[in-house]
C-alpha cells in the first residue's frame, strides 16, 4: 500500500467516525452539508502535512469530532471546524466560504480566523487585541469560543510533536485562558483535560509520579467504592429508582495543585475519590425534589457533615452546573463527598451550555433564551462593559478578564429581596458596581443583614446588602485592593485613568519644562531612563509622580543622563533615588548573556556551574538545579530564569509565547542555592535540637537562619539552608519525617 493510499484510509476512516457519531446525536441529518465541508477542506489543504506528519485534514476531522462528540454541537458547528483553518491557511476568502456555505458559517470561520495561530503574538499589546477579538466574537456566537476550545483541546493532545519551548508556550496560555474559559462555559470534562495536558507537558517527572500512584492505589480506592455504595445501592432499589452511581477521581492535576497549595503529600489528600448518583427523574419537573429525597435516604445511612452540603440545585452556578453536593462520613473513617444530580443535570455538568441547546426545538441551529443563557449573556455583557474602556496594559486586561473565570460563587439580596450571583470573596464594594457604576464609584459604605459595614467587607452566602453613597464621594486608588470582580477593577481602573490623565499631562510638561532648560532633547528614550532611575517600570505613572510633585527631578538626573563623573572619584555616579519605589537588585549587567538577533529559540539553553551567572534569577520563585524551569528573554534580550509553575511565568507563557525556552540544568553540586522549610508541630523539649541533628549532623547541610514561634504547646518555624539542588530539598524534608511530634513540612517558595 502506497502512502497516499494509507492517507486515503485514514482521513476517510475519520470522516466515517465523524458522521457515524453525528448520526447518533440528536441533531437534524445535514449529512450532504457536512460531506460539502469535509471535501472542500480536504481539497483546501490537499498535500499539507502537520509537525506529526499526519495529513493536515486530520487536524480539522479531530476538531468536528470533538464538537460533535464531546460538546454535543450540530451541523453548522462541524462544518465551522471542518472550515475553521481554510482561510487562514490557503487562498479562500470569508467571501468564498459565505458564497458556498452560507453566511452563519462564514460568520463562525471568520471569528475563527481572526483569532487563530493562538491568541498571542509576539507583542503584549497584539495579544490583548487578539483576545479582546476573541471575546468580541464569543459575545456574538458562543460557538467561535466552543470551537476554538475544541481546538486547542486537540493541540493539546498532539503538542508531542512541537519543541519543548513551545509546548511551555501552549501549555501555559492554556492553563491561563482556555482552562478557565472552558470552566465558565461548563465544560467541566474539557477543562479537566486542558488541566491535564497542560500538566503532563510542564511537569512530566510530577505529572508521572502521581499517575503512577494513582494506578498503585487503584485497587484499594475500588474496594472502598463498593463497600460505601452497597448500602446506597439497596436504599435507591428499594425507593424504586432508576439510577446509576459512578465513582469520581480526582486527575493528576487536581492533586498537584492541592498539594502545592495545602503543602500536603499524595498521602494526605483524602478527597480523591468522590461518588456521583444520577438517576432518571420519574417526572422532569420533580428532579430537584427527587434529589433531595435521595439526599435523605443516603444520610440515613451515613452521618452527613454539617457544613458541606451544597445546594446548586435552587441555585445554579452561573455556568449552568445543577447538583446537590453532600459529604458523608464512611465506615473506614473517611469523609467522601457524594454528588447527587438527574441524567439531564449530568449531562449540563459535562457538556456546560452547550448541553442546553441539544434539548431545544429547533436545536442547535436556533439560539431561543432560557435561564441559564441569560447567565451566560449576563456574563458577556459584563465582558462587554469591560470592553468598552479596555485596559492599555495587556498584562492588566488579562488579569481582569480572569478574575472572574474560575471564580466560586455565592448568592446575596438586595434590599427588595432579589437575589444575585457574586464571586465568591467579593466585597461591598464589588457589589455597589455590579449593580451601577454611579452606585459604586460614590460608595461610602453598605448595611449588611442591617448591620454598617465598610466598603471591604467580605460578603457570603445569603446576605442581605444595601449600599449607602454620597455625592462627595470619589474613587480612591486603594479601592483596587479590595475588589475581587473584574467589572469593579476595571470600573475603578477607567475612572483613576481619567483622573490622572490630566495629572500625566502636567508631569509631561514638567518634564519638557526640566530638558529645555537644560538643553537636552525631549526623547521618549530620556524620558523611560529618568523613569528607571526613580524606580518606576512605566513610563506614565513616572509622568503621574511627577505631576504629583511626588518627586522633584535636579542635578543628579542631569548627570545620569550625560554620564558625567564625579570629581576626585573612579567610576561612574550611582544615583540611588530615594523617592519613589525601591528597585530591584540585579545581577551586574555586563556578566549576563545577551541574546543575538539569530538565536535558536527551539534548542534548550543548558545552565552549567561556569555560565550560570550570565542568567538573571529574579525573586518572584526562586528557581534552583533540579526545578522544572524555563528561560523568558526580556526587552533587553537577556534571560531570565523562572519555574514553570511561577505565576509570574504563567504570564509571561501566555504573552510572550515567542520569547520562551527550554532551560536545562547541567550542574554538578559545586555551587549552593538558598532553600526555606516551613515546619509545624507539637513543642516538646529537644524538638528542635533533633531537627537540626537531621540536618547539620546527618546530612552535613549548612543551616543558614532558624526561626521558631511557639503558642500553646504548638510551634511554626523555618529554616533557611544551604543547598545543591532540589534533590537535597526532598532528601532533608523526607528525613525529617522521622522526627517525633514533626507534623507539617514544607518547602516556602
Amino acid at each position: 500500500m502506497t502512502q497516499e493510499e494509507r492517507d486515503e484510509q485514514l482521513i476517510n476512516g475519520a470522516f466515517q467516525q465523524l458522521l457515524n457519531d453525528y448520526l447518533a446525536s440528536r441533531h437534524r441529518k445535514k449529512v450532504d452539508l457536512i460531506t460539502k465541508a469535509f471535501n472542500f477542506a480536504r481539497q483546501a489543504h490537499k498535500g499539507v502535512r502537520r509537525l506529526s506528519g499526519e495529513p493536515y485534514i486530520m487536524h480539522p476531522i479531530a476538531v468536528a469530532q470533538i464538537a460533535c462528540s464531546e460538546i454535543g454541537l450540530g451541523s453548522t458547528s462541524i462544518c465551522s471546524a471542518l472550515l475553521h483553518d481554510v482561510v487562514e491557511d490557503t487562498d479562500y476568502t470569508v467571501e468564498d466560504i459565505e458564497n458556498i456555505f452560507g453566511p452563519k458559517i462564514a460568520q463562525i470561520v471568520d471569528g475563527l480566523t481572526k483569532i487563530s495561530g493562538g491568541i498571542f503574538g509576539e507583542q503584549a499589546s497584539a495579544q490583548a487585541e487578539n483576545f479582546k477579538k476573541l471575546l468580541l466574537t464569543m459575545s456574538e456566537d458562543i460557538r467561535v469560543i466552543l470551537i476554538k476550545i475544541c481546538d486547542r483541546l486537540h493541540n493539546m493532545r498532539t503538542l508531542d510533536s512541537q519543541p519543548a519551548n513551545k509546548q511551555y508556550k501552549i501549555a501555559g496560555e492554556t492553563l491561563y485562558i482556555y482552562a478557565p474559559l472552558a470552566n465558565r462555559l461548563g465544560l467541566y470534562k474539557v477543562k479537566s483535560e486542558l488541566e491535564n495536558l497542560s500538566f503532563r507537558f510542564e511537569h512530566p517527572d510530577e505529572y508521572a509520579s502521581i499517575s503512577k500512584k494513582l494506578e498503585v492505589t487503584q485497587k484499594s480506592r475500588e474496594k472502598l467504592f463498593a463497600e460505601f455504595t452497597a448500602p446506597i445501592r439497596s436504599s435507591l432499589d428499594a425507593m424504586g429508582i432508576q439510577y446509576e452511581i459512578k465513582q469520581r477521581v480526582k486527575t493528576p492535576y487536581s492533586i498537584w495543585n492541592k498539594m502545592q497549595n495545602k503543602h500536603v503529600s499524595f498521602n494526605e489528600i483524602y478527597d480523591i475519590l468522590a461518588v456521583r448518583i444520577i438517576f432518571t427523574p420519574r417526572q422532569r419537573d420533580e428532579e430537584v425534589n427527587e434529589c433531595f429525597n435521595i439526599y435523605v435516604a443516603i444520610s440515613k445511612i451515613y452521618k452527613s457533615h454539617p457544613d458541606r452540603l451544597r445546594d446548586w440545585l435552587n441555585h445554579p452556578k452561573a455556568n449552568g452546573y445543577q447538583a446537590l453536593h453532600v459529604t458523608l462520613m464512611s465506615k473506614t473513617g473517611q469523609w467522601i463527598e457524594v454528588q447527587i444530580r438527574s441524567d439531564h443535570m449530568d449531562e449540563v455538568a459535562e457538556q456546560g451550555f452547550a448541553a442546553h441547546w441539544k434539548y431545544k426545538d429547533g436545536i442547535e441551529e436556533e439560539f431561543a433564551e432560557d435561564d441559564n443563557e441569560n447567565e451566560l449573556n449576563d456574563w458577556l455583557r459584563t465582558i462587554k462593559e469591560i470592553l468598552d474602556d479596555p485596559q492599555p496594559d495587556a498584562m492588566d486586561f488579562l488579569d481582569t478578564i480572569k478574575l472572574n473565570l474560575f471564580a466560586s460563587e455565592i448568592f446575596v439580596f438586595t434590599p427588595k429581596g432579589e437575589i444575585k450571583t457574586m464571586p465568591a470573596g467579593c466585597t461591598a464594594l464589588d457589589f455597589a458596581f455590579s449593580i451601577h457604576t454611579f452606585l459604586g464609584s460614590h460608595c461610602i459604605g453598605a448595611k449588611v443583614n442591617h448591620k454598617l459595614v465598610p466598603l471591604s467587607h467580605k460578603l457570603n452566602s445569603g446576605d442581605q446588602v444595601e449600599i449607602l453613597t454620597s455625592k462627595s464621594q470619589h474613587v480612591s486608588a486603594a479601592w483596587i485592593n479590595f475588589v475581587s470582580t473584574a467589572k469593579a477593577k476595571a470600573k475603578i481602573q477607567a475612572i483613576l485613568r481619567r483622573d490622572n490623565r490630566e495629572t500625566q499631562k502636567e508631569g509631561e510638561e514638567i518634564l519638557a519644562g526640566f530638558l529645555m532648560r537644560n538643553e537636552m532633547e525631549n526623547t521618549t528614550a530620556t524620558a523611560d531612563k529618568l523613569a528607571e532611575l526613580h524606580g518606576y517600570e512605566k513610563r506614565n505613572d513616572f509622568f503621574v509622580a511627577l505631576g504629583e510633585k511626588s518627586i522633584q527631578l535636579g542635578d543628579k538626573d542631569i548627570d545620569e543622563l550625560t554620564g558625567r563623573r564625579d570629581e576626585g572619584k573612579t567610576g561612574w555616579r550611582k544615583y540611588v533615588p530615594f523617592v519613589g519605589k525601591k528597585k530591584k537588585e540585579e545581577q551586574p549587567k555586563e556578566d549576563l548573556f545577551i541574546v543575538p538577533e539569530k538565536f535558536n529559540r527551539k534548542k534548550p539553553v543548558y545552565i552549567t556551574d561556569d555560565n550560570i551567572g550570565q542568567y538573571k534569577f529574579v525573586g518572584c520563585c526562586h528557581p534552583i538545579p533540579g526545578d522544572d524551569a524555563l528561560g523568558y528573554i526580556n526587552k533587553k534580550n537577556q534571560i531570565e530564569i523562572h519555574k514553570r509553575n511561577c505565576p509570574v511565568a504563567a504570564k509571561l507563557k501566555t504573552s510572550f509565547g515567542n520569547r520562551i525556552l527550554d532551560i536545562k540544568w547541567d550542574m554538578h553540586r559545586k555551587l549552593f542555592f538558598d532553600a526555606t522549610i516551613r515546619l509545624g508541630g507539637i513543642d516538646r523539649v529537644g524538638l528542635l535540637n533533633e531537627v537540626t541533628q537531621v540536618i547539620s549532623s546527618q546530612m552535613n547541610v549548612n543551616i543558614h537562619t532558624v526561626s521558631i514561634t511557639c503558642e500553646e504547646g504548638i510551634f511554626d518555624g523555618s529554616i533557611e539552608l544551604r543547598v545543591h539542588d532540589r534533590e537535597d530539598v526532598q532528601k532533608i524534608m523526607d528525613n525529617l519525617k522521622s522526627v517525633a511530634d514533626l507534623k507539617e513540612i514544607s518547602e516556602i517558595m
